[in-house]
Order: structure tokens, then C-alpha cells, then sequence
């Protein structure tokens, strides 16, 4: 599902809520050990398998969640906007929202109510919305740190850089160059400013771009009057972004849109808020931060079900990623753990961790083929391609026989 309707009004487009462009995207940030997986139900197994996705892993990084939706004009609840100037999220910003509803009935912190370290930007740049939920996951996972040559200190300031990048686990999400800088720059920004700032990266937008798909001046001619009648008589469906990111600082778990006043708080999954330098170190329980996942994950679970009770029942255009560690991590990071007992190649653990690992690379290939496809507007060459079909007096034949295969 694409998070708007092309307008021709922003330098920004329209990208796709898939598991692989979302990766991709991340990772051409210069961000490493992360991958985005999708989610096809809200039940107990589901939410496990991403702390316990394989025998031997029980503590798996969950760094946030990205929810996907059909933003609603006029109503009440979860999805209400009141905004009726715009007939597509792609073209809102926060400042056309002030005062939205929550899938929590919470109002939206402000002030000096917002907790230190929160990242949080307002939506200011059309279509902006998807890669602000992957930078307000990205920028606020407790796992995470910055890239080791930053002199900003106060991202995970209490976090051992070098055992974070030697730990084979692959457990903590590294910024890179790019981000890290972003933010050291950005730190102190309000909400406002941090949404123009993020408009106004090049390096970021241009990422955002590169997944788009180009143009199509048939459909989108300014000039030809009865396209745009149609188009504006049309009631388009609209979506928009949110993250949902547990923040180690206080042990709460926030959702956050970049077209509200601010923040949701919307539960708390541990009890105190002094435990972040603990989380955050080389003896951090890995069997606590799988419980306090678990807890926060089970929060965002219901305020998505909140956020849907609002929907008819039939309502089926909704999206839920998460942003996960690599699986490539922990199964190398297996693999050498049974290298290291000494198991032959031959041994069907190693086999299958072996197979585990090829698939992975597998659909990082076929990742790569469909991004590239993505990218090329394909429609020219159909509507060229019928023409042709019909000049030589195949076209008709051709839609007969289809319809007697049919």
C-alpha cells in the first residue's frame, strides 16, 4: 500500500508499505542490523516470534513498530481528521492538525511534558510520513548507538560503542555517519523545527526518492480538464504513518505522529524510569529486555485494535511492520556457536542453519530485483503495446480468446 496519491505538489514521494523498501531504505541511511518484517496478525504467537524467532533466541531486538492506515476525514476516534481542505494525507502537515484524537483517548504531550531524548518532528513535507515513523523508530530504539566517531555523547551516552560493535549477535542497531550526525545536529530542535529540518536534508530525501516510482505525465497532465475533473470528483483513499517505539529512559511506550501536537504516552512496561544506563550496558538481562518487549509490544496491540474499532468491519487496508535485528545476525552468530562445538558440516543443525541463512540472503536478492522494478513506470509501454495491438487488427482477437481461455 502506497501512503498517498500522487499530486505533483512536493519534492517528496510516494513510497511503498513493504518490508523491503523499508529495509532497503534503512540500510541505504547507513544504518546496519536491522531488517523490517511484516506482520499479519496482532495474536500472542505473532508478537513472540519476534523476540523468539528461531530455538536458541529468546531475546531478539524489537525496536519499534509502523503502522499503516486509512486516514479518515471526518468522524470520531482513532482515525478522525477534522481537516476537510485536503483530500489526500499526502497532502497534510501538522499544522493542518492540531488537535487530532488518539487511538488511546491520551492527549498528546507538549512543553516540558514531552521526556528528554523522545524524538519526536512534526510532519512540516508532503509524503514525509513513512520515513518519519522509520526515523522516530530508528532515532529512539533503546538499542540503538551512534556511529562510533560522533562526538554526540548523549545518544545511549552510557552504551560501550566498541563491545556494541563487536557483539556478533548483531542485538544493537548502529546508526551510521549519516543519522548520527543528523541528530547530534537536530538534538535540540523542537518538534517544528525538527520536521523542517528533516525536509531539508538532501541526503535523507534523496534515500526517500530513490524508492519512488517515476512519473506518469498521462496520468497526472495538469492540462487535460476531464482527467482532473475525474480526479477531483474521485474520493481517494488516504493513509498515513505512525510509530509506535518503546523509550528505555522512562519505560514507557509512545506513539508517535508527525501530525499531532506531540507524543502519545501510551502505557508504561516497566515499573521506573532510572533503568536506561542498565538496558543499555554489557550486562543488561536479556531475559528482562525480552519480558519488557513482550509488555510494550502487548501495549501497541491495543491501541492498533483501539485505532481499528473505529473502521467498519470490512476495513482491510491497514499495515503493520516491524522493525526488527537482521535474522542474518543471529544466525551466523548460531552458526558459529555450532562451528565452535565442533559439529561436522554434515550435521543436520548445521544444515539447516545453513539453509536459514541462504533463504535470507535469497530474499535480500529478490528484495533488490523487485526495488529496481519499483522504480520504472511500466505504464507507458502497456498503453504503447495496445495501440500497437490495435493498429494491426490483433487487439480484438487477441481479448476474444482471452475471454474463451477465461
Amino acid at each position: 500500500m502506497a501512503e498517498g496519491n500522487h499530486d505533483g505538489s512536493s519534492d517528496w514521494c510516494t513510497i511503498e508499505s513493504d518490508p523491503g523498501v523499508f529495509t532497503s531504505l534503512i540500510e541505504s541511511f547507513g544504518v546496519r542490523n536491522v531488517e523490517v518484517t511484516e506482520l499479519w496478525s496482532l495474536d500472542d504467537d505473532s508478537l513472540a516470534s519476534l523476540v523468539r524467532p528461531m530455538d536458541g533466541v529468546d531475546d531478539a531486538s524489537v525496536h519499534g513498530l509502523i503502522f499503516l492506515f486509512k486516514w479518515q476525514k471526518e468522524g470520531t476516534g482513532a482515525a478522525a481528521n477534522n481537516n476537510n481542505n485536503n483530500n489526500s494525507n499526502s497532502n497534510a502537515t501538522a499544522e493542518d492538525d492540531a488537535t487530532p484524537e488518539t487511538g488511546t483517548g491520551t492527549a498528546p504531550l507538549t512543553g516540558d511534558d514531552v521526556p528528554p531524548n523522545l524524538f519526536f518532528a512534526h510532519q512540516v513535507v508532503t509524503n514525509a510520513c513513512a520515513t518519519q515513523a522509520i526515523l522516530s523508530v530508528l532515532f529512539n530504539a533503546p538499542r540503538s548507538i551512534p556511529h562510533p566517531e560522533s562526538d554526540d555523547d548523549t545518544t545511549n551516552a552510557n552504551t560501550n560503542v566498541n563491545a556494541a560493535i563487536d557483539d556478533h549477535s548483531g542485538r544493537h542497531l548502529l546508526l551510521g555517519p549519516l543519522l548520527t550526525s543528523f541528530r547530534a545536529f537536530s538534538r535540540h530542535f523542537p518538534p517544528s523545527l525538527l520536521g523542517e529540518a528533516i525536509g531539508s536534508s538532501e541526503e535523507i530525501r534523496a534515500a526517500h526518492n530513490s524508492f519512488g516510482r517515476a512519473d506518469d505525465a498521462f496520468l497526472h497532465d495538469p492540462t487535460s480538464r476531464r482527467r482532473r475533473d475525474r480526479r477531483e470528483g474521485e474520493d481517494e483513499d488516504v493513509f498515513h504513518f505512525v510509530a509506535f517505539v518503546p523509550h528505555g529512559e522512562d519505560g514507557c511506550l509512545y506513539e508517535l505522529d508527525g501530525l499531532k501536537a506531540g507524543p502519545v504516552r501510551v502505557g508504561r512496561y516497566r515499573d521506573g524510569g532510572d533503568g536506561a544506563e542498565n538496558r543499555n550496558s554489557q550486562t543488561e538481562s536479556n531475559s528482562a529486555y525480552a519480558k519488557e518487549t513482550l509488555t510494550w509490544l502487548h501495549l501497541a496491540k491495543t491501541a492498533i485494535q483501539t485505532r481499528l474499532s473505529h473502521y467498519p468491519p470490512a476495513e482491510i487496508k491497514f499495515n503493520l511492520l516491524a522493525v526488527t535485528q537482521d535474522r542474518r545476525t543471529y544466525l551466523s552468530s548460531h552458526l558459529d556457536s555450532l562451528v565452535a562445538m565442533g559439529l561436522e558440516e554434515s550435521d543436520p543443525a548445521m544444515l539447516h542453519v545453513r539453509e536459514e541463512l541462504l533463504a535470507e540472503e535469497n530474499k535480500r536478492e529478490l528484495w533488490q530485483v523487485e526495488n529496481e522494478r519499483r522504480r520504472w513506470n511500466y505504464l507507458p509501454f502497456c498503453v504503447e503495446l495496445l495501440r500497437s495491438l490495435a493498429g494491426s487488427g490483433k487487439l480484438e482477437e487477441l481479448v476474444g480468446s482471452g475471454k474463451l481461455e477465461g
